[in-house]
């Protein structure tokens, strides 16, 4: 539904808040080379170029399915930025410090940066599509195309710095969902509810703001995160989701809960739990217990405060943040049960009352996964187990992890004729790229890369949008809930392995190698 031009100028006025940046000229938010190849490209009419992951999450076969998202924040907050003569001028007051060693002028394309700031009202003259944000697909579908013609033409690939960052929120967006499909899976067998619990959200908590490089990432990483789970301690990004993204409609919740530094600012941890007992005691708390002996506060300080826990009648959670984490977690979860007892639920595992556990250290993909079994196999329902996760979540991915890369796909030369291009290392066939003007469009549910004249495309609706056409071309930007509604039905109904590009664009790549091959023997 189109929102009304009021609501436009409001989110507009929000997002504009949120701008986090170092308010430098956008002619440098690009790579050093970036800014000499209008030069370097011949002389031409048109350009196309396109973003694509080329590998699943940490280059695993067996499931290759990933969640896009994060371009709607690229083009906000930097695509969608005027350019003035005073970006220009500071431009150009830097390329000229900015030398080789033999001191020669570095180039930049300032006459065209002054024309489209003067003929363009500054907006960047190129355009976007992309797909939707949530899209679920595999490695090789394009996520992004981008447009450039006439006399900018040779300006394409300039944002491909900044447009190429989609791959953070991408690649902790799908770490993230591949970790609720552990957590889904150890709900569905040990938890009444199963996959229908409404303690699922909160069972993988993001603890990864203080890891971040930079605020900017903490809203990306943590944003993209809560398409998965609403638990976080990343306010930034809560934030930032609730009030741009979701038209104020909140997404994320957390409880109160303990440092070590509190803990140890009183003389006991019994004090330090009997005062959390007094301010939260009849809601959701945690507590580390870590901060002395964690054995000594399982064995001696829990029954000290337990009866005054089960006077207030509220949720108390326990938080080891040392040792092994199994071994930790599991100390926690007998420690419950001895303190406070447990009830087996209808699917025949224990469930300690009022009383659960939270492993926020050391947590990553491959921990979590032992951490969930050893609790299933110790007889626990995992409803009584949380994790939180901070650097293995938002900082330990990085633009490999997912293969990310941008490549230019077509030119129209200044005579008229054309070329769908393509890189094919030897070295490397997975760097491979895919030729032409592309589409993406369903088969069998499944998105996949066409050639955009493809016969296959007609009357058929791609699914990259374009939005942004030489200027902010799209203000109707789907809310956060039907963006995280999108992602939990594409993501189950999507196969784990797919063939993605087409029999008609695989015959383009094939015959585009021939023909190199055959050129060069001649």
């Amino acid at each position: 539904m189109r929102m009304r031009s009021s609501d436009n100028v409001l989110k507009r006025k929000q997002a504009n808040k949120m701008s986090v940046g170092l308010k430098l000229p956008l002619a440098v938010l690009t790579d050093s080379y970036k800014a000499t190849h209008y030069l370097q490209y011949p002389p031409s009419s048109k350009m196309v170029a396109y973003g694509e992951f080329r590998s699943g999450y940490a280059r695993d076969k067996a499931d290759t399915r990933l969640v896009f998202h994060g371009m709607r924040y690229l083009v906000e907050q930097y695509l969608s930025r005027q350019w003035t003569e005073s970006d220009v001028t500071q431009a150009d007051t830097f390329f000229r410090t900015h030398m080789g060693p033999d001191n020669s002028k570095f180039p930049f394309p300032r006459g065209m940066f002054l024309k489209f700031v003067n003929e363009n009202q500054g907006y960047f003259p190129v355009k976007l599509e992309c797909l939707q944000e949530g899209t679920c697909i595999h490695p090789h579908v394009p996520v992004y195309q981008i447009t450039s013609e006439g006399e900018y033409s040779t300006l394409c690939t300039f944002m491909e710095t900044l447009l190429t960052m989609v791959w953070y929120p991408t690649t902790v967006a799908t770490l993230s969902r591949r970790c609720r499909d552990l957590i889904e899976e150890a709900f569905e067998k040990t938890v009444d509810l199963g996959r229908e619990s409404p303690l699922l959200g909160s069972r993988l908590h993001d603890f990864g703001f203080r890891g971040c490089t930079c605020v900017e990432q903490s809203i990306l990483g943590g944003t993209a995160h809560l398409l998965n789970f609403d638990g976080t301690d990343t306010l930034s990004a809560a934030y930032y989701a609730q009030f741009v993204l979701n038209n104020g409609v909140p997404v994320a919740s957390s409880v109160p809960a303990t440092e070590h530094s509190v803990m140890t600012a009183w003389a006991t941890e019994k004090e330090a739990i009997d005062n959390m007992l007094e301010h939260f005691g009849a809601g959701i708390f945690s507590v580390v217990m870590d901060s002395y002996d964690y054995a000594e506060a399982l064995s001696e300080v829990l029954p000290s405060v337990a009866a005054k826990k089960v006077e207030k009648g509220g949720f108390m959670i326990l938080r080891p943040d040392s040792g092994d984490p199994l071994e930790a977690v599991l100390a926690a979860l007998h420690a419950a049960e001895k303190v406070f007892g447990a009830d087996v639920n209808q699917k025949g595992y224990k469930v300690p009352r009022g009383c659960g556990v939270i492993q926020g250290d050391g947590i990553g993909y491959d921990s979590l996964s032992k951490i969930i079994d050893g609790v299933v196999e110790a007889g626990f329902s995992l409803e009584a187990c949380a994790f939180g996760m901070g650097g293995g979540l938002l900082q330990r991915v990085n633009r490999d992890t997912m293969s990310f890369a941008t490549k230019l796909s077509h030119i129209v030369y200044k005579d008229g004729s054309t070329a769908d291009l393509m890189k094919a290392p030897k070295s490397d066939p997975s760097k491979a790229s895919l030729p032409g003007i592309l589409a993406v469009r369903r088969v069998d549910g499944v998105p996949t890369a066409f050639p955009a004249d493809a016969p296959e495309m007609q009357h058929v609706d791609n699914l990259l949008q374009v939005v942004y056409d030489g200027r902010p071309c799209k203000d109707d930007w789907e809310d956060f809930t039907g963006v995280r509604r999108r992602v939990a039905e594409e993501w189950s109904a999507l196969p784990k392995t797919a063939n993605v590009i087409s029999h008609g664009l695989r015959h383009k790549m094939v015959q585009i190698a021939h023909d190199r091959r055959v050129s060069a023997e001649n």
